[in-house]
């Protein structure tokens, strides 16, 4: 291995979703929609092997999947402000910049959706998500209209910037989620896009990831309480899934009183610097 390359991928929250299994993990994941956000994950690979994430061993399934796929060993550097296991998509993003990043090192020479569908199928058959995947490499209000990698997936999305506000109250298993029962979830994640197709407006998005929320029955206290916080200031707030997550648009949460972080812009498509490369 002569060379190290870097990806940047950007963070994205899901407000609702619906899941699709198959036995093709590339047919397999989620109809939905969410936001991608300029904060996310930088991927570096370098001569070695192993995982470091914000400078700790780790390991990430998805990752492991990723480059055996590609046939690669490296030394895999993942980092991130984004709180893990809140929802933000971290192991899609740290699989999708893997990949790329170890196409640019190895001179794989495949193209954006191969890549794409590698790091989803590897998502899915770690069992960290369905969706994030494909929507971080389009970028912006992701709507995913059907499951599945590039080839088998459609998507569309809403046409808006706005920026988004976040607070953490903790995590929650997605890999416990997604093995449990989901009939309930994916009803009310039916529901949810049908809602949003009709009308692709942020403003219907927030409201159906509240109900979706709601019906789903994934609410928790601190979630349900910072999200009516919200609403009786005013502002647009809903849950991440799948995460101890509440995000907002705009400054509604700290409209609402809460110490909130802020994204400044929804990142619009993977960073050209996936595909960069360093002596």
């Amino acid at each position: 291995m002569a060379q190290s390359a870097g990806a940047f991928v950007p963070g994205h929250v899901t407000g609702f979703f619906s899941a699709h299994q198959d036995d093709d993990p590339t047919k397999a994941g989620s109809r939905g929609a969410g936001v991608a956000v300029d904060e996310g994950v930088v991927v570096r690979l370098e001569p070695g092997d192993g995982l470091e994430l914000n400078g700790e061993p780790a390991t990430i399934d998805a990752i492991d999947r990723v480059l055996d796929a590609l046939g690669a060993t490296a030394r895999v550097i993942v980092e991130t402000d984004l709180p893990l296991g809140a929802g933000f998509g971290v192991s899609g993003a740290a699989a999708l910049g893997t990949a790329f990043a170890t196409n640019a090192v190895f001179g794989r020479e495949l193209s954006e959706n191969e890549l794409v569908t590698i790091a989803h199928g590897s998502e899915v058959q770690a069992g960290t998500g369905l969706g994030d995947v494909v929507a971080q490499a389009r970028g912006g209000f992701p709507i995913r209209l059907e499951p599945g990698a590039p080839a088998h997936g459609a998507m569309d999305g809403i046409p808006d910037r706005r920026p988004i506000e976040y607070v953490n109250f903790g995590e929650l298993s997605t890999a416990e989620i997604l093995t449990s029962d989901t009939d309930e979830l994916t009803a009310a994640g039916t529901r949810a896009l049908s809602a949003l197709v009709a009308e692709p407006t942020v403003e219907t998005f927030m409201a159906a990831s509240r109900r979706f929320s709601r019906e789903a029955d994934l609410l928790t206290t601190p979630v349900e309480e910072a999200i009516r916080a919200v609403s009786e200031t005013g502002g647009e707030a809903a849950m991440a899934m799948l995460g101890e997550t509440v995000f907002a648009l705009d400054d509604g949460l700290s409209e609402a009183g809460y110490d909130a972080e802020r994204c400044e812009r929804v990142y619009r498509g993977l960073s050209q610097r996936a595909a960069g490369r360093a002596a």
